[in-house]
């Protein structure tokens, strides 16, 4: 593969490489030393760890042995070509020690390559093919070549004759075409490819002009034959006269190759490719095309070695980057003029798109290097046309073989089809580039492309730099429609070419010497300009030059005007001769020279030329990715470019060899040390002694942390919580919550060991891992770290592991959490191995098709700079994302200590505080320093130079403050302070020994270890060793620290384990430091509460996107105290010196947490503050702001675990208990000073140790417990961009917010910082599009489901949050997994009966005989009856008291009792229940559509009714064997019974069924796991409206759809028709069956009816003699089925009209009852006899209590009702559908009033006035009495002794009032009511069996009232007269009412009257 010189760095070639690079620069015009950096490096292996961040890509084979790379697709037209392609050019010479073995199909001899024939083994020796006929294509000749090693042979070529001379020795194009005649391969490029193919095997540069000699000619006979010599002249003079110039687009080379080309590494693996972001430019001399090589963009390079020849080699560097992905997809092109027009950067057939020239800056060399040339053919469908005013695109290509490079580009011109003809170039399109332009005049000059065509460059192109950078301001002309209206422009407004100019002179005049131009600021400008200017005032041609000069004067001479009219090279060519002229003409040199051509044929032209030292620099440095000068960095350092500048730092500022006086002075100081902790560094010690020297003993307070929830958190937890609810419910079949029951995570975090265990400590502390029950509390603390993983190389098994759990768990609900997501969004297919990082990992977990396609996992990507995530293509839905609410809404009164966060903005707006001493400062002493010496050396990198001057200033000030005072003055007052502090803090009265740390940001890892290497040799040097660390932060590497450093950290932790280590930043609170942190970008890792300073004085215009910017800053970012920001923004701000900062306190770092969760074990819930969070959904109003201290409240105080658990065992259980006996929220729990906890103590416990005594915190309080924030040292680049709102320039949040996305627009509206959060993420995703190298570029159009995006400032606590989140969603799950089932305490054993029958507690069936002796209980005692009306029995009197009393209390209190239980596996399940068992019971099979069930009708005659009832069955197809149909099969007989006598273990013999109303999803109509799997036959009995609806939720249940007439009737008509129903089919199964010989009274009578809310059902454990001592059982879960059975199966069962079991209430497992049955009320879940009830029916009319009024009939009709009192049965609380949420509202809309209608207003005097409601009668009616009825019973309101007589029918009258039911059929069991005299009558529809005689038997109270309720007012009248009521009752006309219906409504008449 093409000059992929692969391998391993061996020390004896480096000298090799060394003396070669040395030979090829005295060769060289230009000063600089070659570069020998790829020499270095060959086969693909591991690297030394100090050399990791120099490693180039692993690198392919030179002649590959698969013969080509498949990446490496190039655009081909020749089939074969791409076979056997082994493209091996290289502008380098084959050096020997580089060959590697040749391809396979060679001809070889002894594994030699045979000279003579070419590499595909054919015959090419001019003796040997003279004769055979050889075809040679039109325009080319047949010449022969020398090969040195076979010199007695000529060999065979074809070549273009483009590239020969003519006979003058003239105009041969540069470069090479050729073609081998032996194997016919064609179209070679490249001289040094072909001379590879055809074996020449040379040990030099290949030449054509050396090798190929002669012409070769046909003789005679027709035989070839050697011809004239090949007239080569002196390549510089055919240069310059030369009429067709040429310049092929460079292969793209690496940022570190900038100077020498590059070495193209490819590698096998497809994501190794490109190592910088790839849409940032590939590499290529200043100017602008298409990459063709686009693989090779981040190789490093090879020297070019010495030739033999004398002529000299220029060094000229490819120095233009091209702008296309670096994907490895070869493009090479067949050219020899290359246009802007002509650049295609991909190919298009290849699927990439085209990235937007204006996006992508071109990058430019720093210094000169050896030519690359590197070219195959562009394929003609690639070319995408540019138009002329895009930005012009020179190609450069620098030529090997000649001196001087050209450089050219031209106007557009059609492009032919396959090759494309040269152009003649007339003289005034074409520049020069002076040689030397750098040495002469200390500026590589940029050229910003304006509008029009930019000339030809060549010469020394390698010295200018060509960006376009405003290019996009300029193409205003292309804005959408849509854009335009956004903006608020029409298409007539757009900027003419004139205005554009001015507006650019315009803005360039008022930059600051100091500023460079911004793009942003320049739209921003030409936007208000469109918006101010509808007009636009045309500027005729002459006026321009004046006006621009005038608009360039005010200048002051920083900005010059050229006006020329012919072309703009003429004035770019004038401008760098006059700089190139050298110093002496440099006087005034302008920053910027704004060439105007006012062209009569194109019109105006311009662009601008930069000269500021300053601006060109920061230009060109700022056109590079972060990984390109980071690798310019290394390149640097490696070759040795730096060593001028090294030795300009080896003497002191004050001019004395810097390491003499370091060992004078450590001669002087005879071994001793610096002591630490005392006041004055001159104090000294023994070396030996302080090793072990711990801080002062007053120093005893430790350090520990208690992890705790904020309030913040909390909510965004919630925020969380809810959106994956609502992904949910969106009805979308995305998320399934019912299904899961169980929460397991994984969090990725970028490869950072230090932030591996960070994360891995926040989940240890939270308690997370045993709250979700995945670990226990032995194991949670070993085991947290395997929940983190670095997206490193070894992620892709630990995914795959992690995968196959998703897989094999799907009732686990998984999260992955993708944190600092932002960092590294590179597309998988771009990705590579990048400064020692691979790149593209995140794209290729996150985004792989597996972790899309799992319905158990959701995706949480978490963000402190969401930014490139919320693009045009983001993969994530807005609705989705979850902001951090902002400061303000949290921030409303706080105590004066409270921390608040301090973040970015607060950052910017502090610099308006107006304080002595601002927190974000610009060093400006350094920035001078750093200018000067910028000056002095513009050919490194200027991060380089400010890293050599930081190290100096620290060297310096550790100096100047112990062994020379005098350097003071040459050191800037910041680096002073803060070495300062470093070194006294400690020593400071009540710091106890604790001091500051100080962070210094280098992102080059070789300047890193650099700086830390000399740093702490200079502090070793100075005896300060003992008093503060210098550690090295890399994200490769963990801590490391010494010994005595360790123990120091020991001891103030309290930590006992010798072993343990700090492996966070964190863990290093309080210890004097230096950390120098290192790494492409910060990753996410918390500093301590110490951290006092962060400089970031070399974060410079290098960082100018958002993201990049900010994410420095961000690590300053943290909570301080509120009082420090309200001081400091009113008054000014504490002075350093006063020890303000000393202590800062609360190490919850940024995280703020929850405490330990020790409660976890005991509670099986979590400790948090709001653990019921998710069951009371009030809590986040009502939640108290826990107080954040974070040092032990009182009562905890402890090392006892239990008793910290008893704190929190009842907070799980109810909000009350939460808020008042939160033991977290003592009050005025001192905070204290330090707080982080051991991370080594594996148990609980010793986390939890001593509180400080209260002296030592009290007597602190006010200065230790303040937090200040931290001191952030800048760049003057970064704080004019951070101080935006203040000083001229743009702020940072306007700024491109990262490099891997682009603006979809050239101008779109500012973007303002009130933009937050959604707004923010709505304005990026309209306004910026992915790059094509970004990893959502290709993302699909249909957003992910289950991804979310959490973004919250830096170290804001989004840990913590989402660890919160984790609990919240899992107690959810189990939320989904528990219900709440009524409560309520059972009154019923308060009064047991006194019975003589007495049956033993274990007996499992009833004895019929003993249950006939038992008294029926009247009255109704379940909860549920608690607001009806008690019914009177003989032993009311004692039962009352109670009964008034609680009833009182229940009024008030309303809602009754709830508990939450979790669900056995024996529940009954809602519709939201899925689960692999039952799906196919109760969700509808693909298959089984809808229409499958078969719809049929059963009729009968109802006597009840009077007329014949229709009645519609829906039968799925699975459930017709439970019916018999006719022969025909079509019409429904009956539904089939078994026989009493049937015994079989599964069988369930009782059909249920289940009325229910607006429950089709609430409802609890899965009873497959009650009934244990086993076939049962259940029906659903629906109103007809509602049938649709549970059709759709339940298409495999039977439905019973009752008749339209029942659309508006309570339960009592679904009651009535189940049992009209029963009894009918009883009687047609009884005659079917009769026929089969079976006896009538066998088949089975009885059914279950069945409430939708029966949950689950429970039973005592059976006992073995050992009952508790108190009396107790244990309760356990039951299924239905057992329960059945159980009943079933009891002895003469059909003697029994009805059997049930026991409401269940938490009490009873305290008593188990006295006896086992009991005759009493059942309901809710009934086993009924429906033929031993023929008789009695429900009242089909009745809403409520109908279940009370049924079985007081029953029983006074003489049957027995039985209760088994060992089943309890409980009930959800549904709060939906039941008929419960009737709204009774006015028929007539247009009258209906606002207020709520009361139970008065629901009857009314007969044809009055009144509103008329909507409800039915019955309805209103019951409402009424249950309401109203003192007013109709004043003497039986709470008088127990005189009851309300109601005859035959029970209603409810109020809890106040007890009625006294009597049954009027004869030969019925009534209640004995001799001597009861009564204080009402009420006659409820009384039919015939009421006559006037049976009332004659009762006896009432004086005043006693009548209520008699008929259907209609005639009825009303003639029961009156029938029952003789007027005798003894007295009715007056205004007594009459109705219910407030209308007459069509059939309203119920009812009359009151006194008794006489």
């Amino acid at each position: 593969m093409g000059n992929s010189y692969a391998g391993q760095l061996k020390s004896a070639r480096f000298e090799e490489a060394l003396h070669n690079s040395i030979e090829a620069s005295l060769r060289s015009s230009g000063g600089d030393p070659q570069p020998i950096f790829t020499q270095l490096y060959l086969e693909p292996e591991a690297y030394p760890g100090n050399m990791e961040d120099v490693k180039s890509k692993a690198d392919m084979p030179l002649q590959g042995e698969e013969g080509h790379d498949p990446l490496n697709g190039h655009a081909s037209n020749d089939p074969e070509e791409l076979e056997d392609d082994d493209d091996s050019d290289s502008s380098s010479p084959p050096l020997p020690y580089l060959q590697t073995p040749a391809p396979d199909g060679s001809c070889t001899l002894d594994g030699i390559i045979s000279r003579g024939f070419c590499q595909a083994g054919k015959d090419l020796r001019l003796v040997t093919i003279a004769a055979e006929p050889i075809e040679v294509p039109a325009g080319f000749e047949l010449v022969g070549a020398k090969s040195p090693s076979i010199p007695e042979h000529i060999l065979v070529c074809a070549v273009d004759r483009r590239f020969l001379p003519d006979e003058n020795g003239k105009n041969a194009l540069l470069g090479f075409s050729g073609n081998c005649v032996g194997c016919g391969e064609k179209g070679f490029r490249y001289f040094t490819e072909f001379s590879n193919h055809i074996n020449l095997k040379l040990s030099t540069q290949p030449k054509k002009q050396k090798h190929l000699k002669y012409y070769l000619v046909k003789n005679s006979q027709g035989a070839l034959c050697k011809g004239p010599l090949i007239c080569w002249k002196d390549s510089k003079t055919r240069q310059f006269s030369s009429s067709a110039l040429t310049s092929k687009p460079s292969s793209s080379s690496s940022l570190s190759s900038k100077e020498n080309g590059g070495a193209s590494g490819h590698s096998s693996s497809p994501f190794s490719l490109s190592d910088s972001p790839p849409t940032r430019m590939a590499q290529a001399s200043s100017v602008f095309f298409g990459s063709q090589d686009l693989g090779r963009d981040c190789s490093f390079l090879k020297p070019l070695a010495s030739t033999p020849s004398h002529k000299t080699l220029p060094i000229v560097p490819t120095a233009l980057r091209v702008n296309g992905p670096t994907n490895g997809l070869g493009v090479d092109v067949h050219t020899s003029l290359l246009s802007p027009s002509q650049v295609s950067l991909v190919p298009q057939a290849q699927g990439y798109r085209t990235p937007d020239l204006g996006d992508s800056p071109v990058s430019s060399p720093m210094n000169s290097g050896p030519p690359k040339k590197r070219h195959r053919s562009w394929h003609p469908s690639a070319l995408v046309p540019v138009p002329p005013t895009a930005v012009p695109v020179p190609a450069i290509r620098p030529i090997v073989n000649s001196p001087g490079s050209v450089l050219a580009v031209s106007s557009p011109q059609s492009l032919a089809a396959g090759v494309i003809q040269p152009q003649p170039v007339t003289a005034g399109e074409t520049v020069i580039v002076p040689e030397n332009l750098l040495n002469s005049s200390g500026v590589r000059p940029v050229i910003l492309i304006g509008h029009g065509t930019l000339p030809y460059f060549y010469g020394s192109v390698g010295n200018i730099v060509v960006s376009p950078l405003l290019v996009s301001c300029y193409k205003s002309s292309q804005l959408t429609e849509s854009n335009l209206e956004t903006l608020g422009l029409h298409s007539n407004q757009m900027l003419s070419v004139e205005m554009m100019i001015l507006l650019t002179l315009q803005y360039l005049a008022r930059l600051a010497s100091n500023q460079i131009p911004l793009r942003e600021e320049l739209e921003q400008i030409v936007l208000k300009a469109m918006l101010g200017c509808p007009g636009n005032p045309a500027i005729s041609p002459s006026q321009l030059p004046w006006l621009a000069r005038l608009e360039a004067s005010v200048s002051g001479g920083s900005v010059q005007v050229v006006v020329t009219h012919n072309s703009l090279g003429e004035g770019i060519s004038e401008s760098l001769h006059s700089l190139s002229e050298g110093p002496q003409h440099q006087q005034h040199l302008p920053t910027y020279v704004v060439i105007i051509c006012a062209s009569k044929i194109n019109g105006n032209e311009f662009c601008v030329l930069v000269l500021g030292k300053y601006q060109a620099r920061a230009l060109a440095e700022g056109m590079l990715t972060t990984n390109e000068f980071l690798k310019e960095i290394s390149y640097e350092l490696i070759t040795g470019k730096v060593t001028v500048l090294a030795s300009h730092f080896k003497t002191t500022s004050l001019g004395d060899n810097l390491d003499k006086q370091l060992v004078r002075y450590q001669r002087r100081r005879k071994g001793q040390v610096i002591q630490p902790y005392q006041g004055d560094v001159t104090e000294n010690t023994n070396s030996q002694e302080p090793a072990s020297m711990s801080p002062p003993p007053d120093s005893a307070e430790l350090l520990n942390r208690i992890f705790q929830i904020y309030p913040a958190q909390l909510t965004v937890a919630r925020s969380l919580l809810s959106q994956v609810c609502s992904i949910a419910d969106s009805g979308t079949q995305n998320l399934d919550l019912g299904r899961f029951c169980k929460v397991d995570f994984l969090v990725l975090v970028p490869p950072s060991h230090i932030l591996v265990h960070q994360t891995a400590q926040r989940i240890r502390q939270s308690g997370v891992l045993v709250d979700l029950g995945n670990e226990d509390t032995s194991t949670a603390h070993q085991k947290s770290e395997k929940y983190v993983v670095r997206l490193d190389a070894d992620v892709h098994t630990k995914m795959e592991a992690f995968m196959k759990k998703v897989k094999q768990n799907p009732y686990t609900l998984f999260v992955l959490i993708h944190d600092n997501s932002h960092v590294d969004l590179t597309s998988a297919l771009s990705g590579s191995v990048c400064h020692g990082e691979l790149q593209g990992l995140a794209d290729r977990v996150v985004n792989c098709q597996e972790v899309l396609d799992a319905m158990n996992l959701l995706v949480l990507q978490v963000s402190c700079f969401p930014y490139t995530l919320q693009t045009h293509q983001s993969r994530i839905s807005i609705h989705n994302e979850i902001h951090w609410p902002s400061n303000n809404h949290l921030q409303r009164e706080q105590p004066h200590n409270e921390l608040v966060y301090f973040g970015l903005r607060d950052y910017s707006c502090s610099l308006q505080w107006g304080v002595a001493s601002p927190i974000l400062r610009c060093d400006d002493a350094f920035e001078k320093m750093v200018h000067t010496l910028l000056e002095r050396h513009p050919h490194l990198h200027s991060m380089v130079i400010r890293s050599y001057l930081l190290i100096q200033q620290y060297t310096e000030a550790m100096m100047a403050l112990t062994s020379s005072p005098s350097l003071r003055d040459h050191i800037t007052p910041e680096t002073l302070a803060m070495v300062e502090d470093l070194i006294n803090a400690p020593s400071r009265e009540g710091s106890q020994g604790r001091g500051h740390m100080l962070l210094v940001r280098v992102p080059s890892l070789q300047l890193a270890m650099l700086a830390r290497e000399r740093l702490e040799d200079v502090r070793d040097k100075l005896g300060l060793q003992l008093c503060f660390a210098v550690m090295l932060g890399s994200p490769a590497s963990e801590l490391s620290l010494s010994r005595n450093f360790i123990n120091i950290l020991r001891a103030w932790r309290g930590c006992e384990n010798e072993e343990w280590v700090p492996h966070t930043y964190e863990d290093l609170e309080g210890l004097p430091c230096i950390i120098i942190l290192t790494g492409k970008d910060p990753l996410g890792e918390t500093f301590p509460r110490s951290l006092k300073y962060t400089d970031l004085r070399l974060i410079d215009s290098s960082y100018l996107t958002r993201t990049a910017l900010e994410q420095e800053v961000g690590l300053a970012c943290t909570y301080v105290s509120v009082d420090v920001v309200q001081e400091s923004k009113t008054s000014t701000a504490p002075r350093e010196s006063d020890g303000e900062k000393t202590t800062p306190t609360l190490n919850d770092g940024e995280e703020l947490e929850r405490p330990q969760s020790n409660g976890s074990a005991a509670t099986r819930t979590s400790g948090s503050l709001v653990e019921n969070g998710v069951s009371s959904s009030d809590l986040a109003d009502s939640f108290q702001k826990p107080s954040t201290s974070t040092s032990q409240p009182e009562c905890l105080v402890t090392s006892d675990v239990a008793t910290l658990t008893e704190g929190f065992k009842q907070e799980c259980d109810s909000l009350g208990s939460q808020l008042s006996s939160n033991p977290l929220k003592a009050p005025n729990a001192p905070r204290s000073n330090y707080s982080s906890s051991s991370s080594s103590s594996p148990s609980p416990s010793s986390s939890s140790t001593q509180r400080p005594s209260q002296s030592t915190q009290f007597g602190r309080v006010s200065k230790s417990s303040r937090v200040s924030p931290r001191t952030v040292i800048l760049s003057r680049a970064a704080y004019n961009l951070l101080s935006g709102e203040s000083g001229s320039q743009l702020s940072s949040f306007s700024l491109l917010p990262h490099a891997d996305v682009s603006w979809s627009s050239p101008l779109r509206p500012l973007i303002t910082q009130n933009l937050q959060g959604a707004d923010q993420s709505l304005y990026y995703r309209q306004w910026t599009v992915a790059r094509q190298h970004h990893a959502d570029y290709e993302a699909p159009p249909v957003l992910h489901p289950r991804r979310l995006l959490l973004s919250g400032p830096p170290q804001v606590g989004k840990t913590g949050a989402y660890l919160q989140f984790l609990r919240i969603l899992f107690r959810m799950l189990i939320r989904l997994l528990e219900v709440d089932v009524y409560d309520d305490d059972d009154e019923e054993d308060e009064e047991e009966e006194t019975t003589d029958v007495t049956t033993p507690a274990n007996t499992q069936w009833p004895d019929i005989e003993d249950i006939r002796k038992l008294p029926f209980d009247l009255n109704p005692r379940d909860p549920k009856f608690r607001k009806a009306s008690p019914v009177y029995s003989d032993k009311m009197p004692k039962l009352f008291k109670v009964e008034f009393k609680k009833e009182g209390d229940n009024q008030t209190q309303g809602k009754r009792v709830t508990k939450s239980i979790r669900l056995s596996r024996f529940a009954a399940h809602n519709a939201f229940h899925h689960c692999e068992q039952c799906h196919l019971y109760s969700e509808a099979v693909p298959t089984t559509q809808l229409s499958e069930c078969s719809l049929h009708a059963f009729s009968f005659c109802s006597s009840m009714l009077g007329e014949e009832v229709q009645l519609q069955f829906f039968i799925p197809k699975a459930k017709e064997q439970h019916f018999v149909f006719n022969h025909q099969g079509s019409h429904l007989e009956s539904l089939r019974l078994p026989l009493v006598s049937t015994k079989a273990h599964d069988l369930l013999k009782s059909p249920i069924f289940t009325p229910t109303t607006g429950r089709q999803e609430h409802g609890l109509l899965n009873l497959f796991h009650a009934m244990e799997g086993a076939t049962h036959l259940h029906i659903l009995v629906v109103k007809q409206f509602e049938m649709p609806h549970y059709r759709k939720y339940w298409p495999n249940h039977i439905l019973l759809v009752l008749p339209a007439m029942f659309n508006s009737a309570g339960v009592g008509a679904a009651r009535f028709m189940i049992k009209e129903l029963s009894y009918h089919n009883l009687e047609l199964e009884r005659n079917r069956q009769e026929e089969q010989g079976v006896k009538r009274q066998d088949v089975w009578p009885f059914i279950v009816m069945m409430d939708d809310s029966c949950v689950l059902w429970n039973t005592y454990q059976p006992t073995d003699g050992s009952e508790k001592s108190n009396g107790s059982s244990a309760i356990i879960n039951v299924s239905l089925k057992a329960v059945l059975q159980h009943l079933e199966s009891t002895p003469k069962i059909p003697l029994y009209a009805m059997c049930g079991v026991r409401k269940w209430s938490s009490s009873l497992a305290h008593k188990t009852p006295r006896n086992p049955f009991s005759r009493c009320h059942l309901h809710d879940f009934v086993l009924l006899n429906v033929d031993l009830t023929q008789n009695v029916q429900y009242d089909l009319n009745r809403y409520d209590c109908e279940e009370v009024d049924f079985n007081l009939r029953v029983n006074s009709s003489g049957l027995l009702l039985c209760r088994f009192n060992n089943f309890f049965l409980m009930k959800k609380h549904i709060p939906v559908g039941g008929n419960k949420d009737f709204v009774v509202k006015p028929k007539l809309v247009e009258i209906e009033n606002k207020a709520p209608i009361s139970p008065p207003q629901y009857v009314c005097a007969p044809d009055s006035e009144q509103t008329l409601l909507d409800a039915p009668a019955q309805f209103l009616l019951e409402n009424f009495l249950q309401s109203c009825s003192h007013r109709l019973f004043p003497k039986a309101v709470q008088n127990r002794n005189n009851p309300v007589l109601s005859i035959d029918s029970y209603l409810s009258l109020s809890p106040e009032i007890s009625v006294c039911y009597i049954n009027s059929r004869p030969h019925s069991t009534n209640l004995n009511h001799q001597g009861l005299v009564f204080s009402g009558l009420l006659l409820y529809l009384c039919d015939s069996f009421v006559v006037s005689g049976l009332l004659k038997n009762f006896r009432f109270l004086k005043g006693a009232t009548l209520c008699v309720i008929c259907q209609d007012r005639s009825s009303l009248r003639q029961t009156i007269v029938r029952l003789e009521l007027e005798d003894e009752w007295q009715f007056r006309l205004r007594d009459e009412f109705q219910t407030a219906n209308c007459s069509e409504d059939r309203p119920l008449y009812f009359l009151t009257g006194r008794h006489v």
